[in-house]
């Protein structure tokens, strides 16, 4: 379901909540799924009341709920609230790039750019410290750029790895340049239409490495969990015909898709409950296959991968308790 107006939105909140109820080991996902929804149906004031209510318990993720929060808050005249729930995001110093992120994002959005660039500058020099960047990381560092090309600082080492991190056939410097803009408000249609046209193609590389902010993922279902779930629903043997087609399986597609080029591979560990709770969310039947995909893009965004591959000298993904050069990363 993808609702599009303020009463679809309350809706599917609802919706949520109701399954979060059911399925209380997700509640928390599903808490932040429906204050997204109640953001985008404009009730704010509940929104605020489900991150308040995550961070009344235990939550997985409060540094990401309060950036949550905050962010929400100063959309509807609670800026000195919010200003004091950043900085003490800020003092806290997560170690997940995703507060961080929100962080920097709601205060440039309210032309605080010189505190969004102090803010990416902290996070930074606390979580790029040596070794591949993960994604959020590397999304970090673009953001910073960005922010910095927008108040006309020179390059540091951070814009330089950002440039060298950088795939796309535009560079940074000139996908961030504010003045590439400025011809948007041309009056010539011809010049408006062609400036257009142009943006379009330079940053289409760029566009679908934002649209991908998570791990292309595959399921790893346990030997316990894929028994488990096959038992339930043995409508989905076709996908799982044994336990060791599973895992080869899972390494064929990830080294397939490397071979394409795919970046930003990983590997997320599925339980029958929580799988469960996702096909209730959406409104479907756990025996769908075709919902399986989904379920591993979900847990993905969750942050719940675990990068492929694993260095030869790690332990294999699969659990085996060797080391993932002498188990599936075998040649």
């Amino acid at each position: 379901m993808r609702p599009d107006t303020p009463a679809a939105h309350t809706t599917e909140a609802e919706r949520l909540l109701r399954t979060a109820e059911q399925y209380p080991g997700d509640r928390e996902p599903l808490y932040l799924q429906a204050a997204a929804h109640r953001e985008l149906a404009g009730d704010r004031p509940g929104a605020t009341a489900l991150y308040d209510a995550l961070l009344s318990g235990d939550p997985a993720n409060p540094h990401l709920i309060r950036a949550l929060k905050a962010a929400n808050l100063w959309e509807y005249g609670h800026e000195a609230e919010a200003r004091a729930i950043i900085e003490g995001v800020r003092r806290a110093r997560p170690s997940d790039a995703a507060p961080w992120q929100i962080t920097a994002e709601t205060l440039e959005a309210h032309d605080e750019l010189e505190a969004a660039e102090s803010t990416l500058t902290e996070a930074t020099g606390l979580l790029a410290g040596g070794g591949d960047l993960p994604h959020a990381t590397q999304s970090l560092l673009t953001t910073r750029h960005r922010i910095r090309r927008m108040l006309a600082l020179p390059h540091d080492e951070w814009d330089r790895e950002a440039d060298h991190l950088h795939t796309g056939t535009v560079g940074l410097d000139e996908l961030h340049d504010p003045k590439r803009l400025w011809s948007l408000g041309s009056s010539d249609p011809a010049e408006l239409q062609a400036e257009i046209t142009r943006l379009r193609s330079e940053l289409g590389t760029y566009r679908t490495a934002l649209s991908r902010p998570f791990p292309v993922a595959v399921l790893h279902w346990p030997e316990p969990e894929l028994d488990e779930l096959l038992a339930a629903y043995p409508e989905l043997e076709a996908e799982y015909p044994t336990y060791r087609a599973h895992l080869t399986d899972i390494e064929a597609s990830l080294r397939e898709l490397a071979a394409a080029g795919t970046p930003n591979l990983g590997i997320v560990r599925a339980t029958v409950p929580s799988y469960e709770a996702f096909a209730a969310s959406e409104s479907t039947r756990p025996s769908n296959a075709d919902l399986l995909p989904q379920y591993a893009t979900t847990l993905a965004a969750r942050a719940r991968a675990t990068t492929w591959p694993p260095t030869r000298g790690a332990d294999c993904w699969c659990g085996s308790g060797r080391t993932y050069g002498e188990c599936h990363g075998a040649e």
